[in-house]
């Protein structure tokens, strides 16, 4: 295949993905809505998140571990709230975790609608 060729096709497919995006931002201005993961365990926080949006894990526990084994914590907060619009491409969520077993703090508790 000539550089020309491999050109050619390179552009074709960007002009594709540029298409496909522009007909997903098309059919719903807000996103996916944002799951709701309160109670869960964080290993379903990470199977079912888009692998382009940022995930910011912490412990909220007080004791400020360090969160290394995901099917031994649990969620307690979460942002966005669950329902709220997920870009995929840009989307940063936040996750507060308990070790399963303790209790979520009172002042991270975030009610559910």
């Amino acid at each position: 295949m000539g550089a020309g060729a491999v050109l050619a096709f390179a552009a074709l497919a960007v002009t594709s993905t540029q298409e496909t995006a522009t007909a997903r931002a098309d059919a719903d201005p807000r996103g996916r809505p944002m799951p709701d993961f309160l109670g869960q365990g964080l290993r379903r926080v990470l199977t079912r998140l888009d692998r382009r949006a940022r995930l910011d894990v912490h412990d909220v526990s007080g004791r400020d571990r360090r969160v290394l084994r995901p099917p031994r914590w649990q969620v307690c907060a979460q942002y966005p709230a669950a329902g709220a619009g997920l870009d995929d491409r840009r989307a940063i969520v936040m996750i507060g975790v308990v070790r399963k077993g303790e209790t979520c703090p009172l002042r991270v508790r975030t009610a559910r609608r």
